[in-house]
């Protein structure tokens, strides 16, 4: 149950792996080469995830903070991250730029060695603290773990950051501004009778599109101010409604005509129709 006991078996068997590899001539046996591939990838990746519980035992207040996540693109928040930005810096180092130009790889690759060069480190620290003492953690091994995740979210933070347009801080407000909206419309509704607790606690599908439907409402008449403010240009709005501008003027002009009865009675329509 040790998790440096862990670590130490999940160590041994990467370099296993690592040397079965670099004893195998790929072009003879291309098959086999493949197959050890994906047992690296899939053993540094339980190395990775035993380090991580290492680190969250040993300095969880000295964490490096990864608040930079919330830029990602959604797609890119998967579980195996970062092994993948383990295989990256690995790429950098070797000289290849994977869908990177090659001057963002070189400007990386100094970032990359030090990652590496950090977690060989850190390897060979918990190793021998392993055959040791496998029950503490002294204070080298807290140093060069604090050294290995700070360098490792600078690394994940620069790599994403040159492959992919990360979110601004104004463009994650303008999300907090739709999550606001999206709360006071279910607030709302749940006040007029549109909608029921019970329906919520049961994680009723309809509500995938009545809650869009009538926050789209909301964010028009109601709260004219947040984030469907047609008052800004569309591209001071969010990605998410910045497309249909010019359809939710429209939309708010056919709303702005409606009585009370017809607004309302247009709502409760939105919470049936499918």
């Amino acid at each position: 149950p040790r998790l440096l006991s862990q670590f130490f078996f999940a160590d041994e068997r990467v370099t296993r792996v690592v040397a079965e590899i670099n004893g195998l001539d790929a072009e003879l046996d291309p098959q086999q080469y493949l197959v050890l591939l994906n047992q690296l990838h899939l053993s540094q990746a339980h190395l990775l995830a035993v380090l991580e519980r290492i680190m969250e035992e040993c300095i969880p207040t000295q964490r490096h903070s990864r608040d930079y996540l919330v830029k990602f693109p959604e797609e890119l928040l998967v579980d195996n991250l970062g092994n993948h930005m383990l295989f990256a810096a690995e790429c950098l180092l070797a000289g290849t730029f994977l869908e990177m130009e090659e001057s963002d790889g070189a400007q990386l690759r100094p970032q990359a060695r030090n990652l590496l060069c950090s977690l060989e480190l850190v390897r060979t620290v918990l190793r021998e603290q392993s055959l040791s003492q496998p029950s503490s953690y002294p204070e080298p091994v807290r140093t060069v773990l604090i050294q290995f995740d700070r360098l490792f979210a600078e690394f994940e933070l620069s790599y994403v950051s040159s492959l992919v347009a990360v979110k601004s801080p104004e463009e994650i407000y303008r999300q907090q501004e739709i999550i606001v909206l999206f709360c006071e419309t279910v607030e709302r509704a749940l006040h007029l009778g549109y909608l029921t607790q019970e329906m919520i606690d049961g994680y009723e599908p309809l509500l995938m599109f009545t809650i869009p439907r009538l926050a789209i409402i909301s964010g028009l008449l109601i709260y004219p101010e947040g984030p469907l403010s047609l008052e800004r240009s569309p591209e001071e709005m969010s990605r998410v409604f910045s497309p249909f501008y010019n359809l939710l003027k429209k939309i708010r002009d056919l709303l702005r005509v409606l009585s009370a009865e017809e607004l309302c009675l247009l709502e409760r329509s939105l919470c049936t129709a499918e």
